[in-house]
């Protein structure tokens, strides 16, 4: 057995690595997603038909910083266009708490196994303090886990 295991980051990597006595990188060798900082921060409106910075879509789609991030985990009712008068209330208090969860404080996004969907949206979870913010939506009845299929928000569906 090895006499000592010290834990690295190495940059560039975002991960933790093994490294063996002698400091160099064990061939076991294990990422794993590194303790998130929450460094990112914005004020965050609700998106209008041109602006495109730190602002919200609907209640699982947001821009921050010029890019277009969907949250990875969690599927919240349509808006664009809803299926009946439930969906699209439902719809609009997603979005409305997601702006305000956005504005509450520093977050992070961290990337999953996909990079992007095919609508080139950058899929993310987004959390504080280790809790995911998608999470939050979903105790609170605005969305549910993502299981990869569009599933109806009325009655009957």
């Amino acid at each position: 057995m090895r006499t000592a295991l010290v834990w690295a980051v190495v940059s560039g990597a975002a991960g933790w690595l093994y490294l063996n006595h002698n400091g160099h990188f064990d061939s076991a060798a294990v990422f794993a997603t590194a303790p998130a900082q929450d460094s990112l921060s914005g004020s965050f409106v609700l998106c209008g038909d041109s602006h495109r910075t730190n602002c919200v879509v609907d209640g699982d789609t947001f821009w921050f910083e010029g890019e277009k991030i969907r949250i990875a985990d969690i599927d919240t009712p349509e808006l664009s266009p809803p299926r009946c008068e439930a969906e699209r209330l439902k719809g609009e208090a997603a979005k409305s708490r997601l702006l305000s969860l956005l504005n509450a404080g520093n977050f992070s996004l961290a990337a999953g196994f996909r990079d992007e969907d095919k609508y080139g949206r950058k899929l993310r979870t987004v959390s504080r303090a280790g809790n995911s913010l998608g999470d939050v939506l979903i105790e609170e009845g605005l969305a549910r886990l993502w299981d990869g299929a569009r599933q109806g928000w009325c009655q009957g569906q």
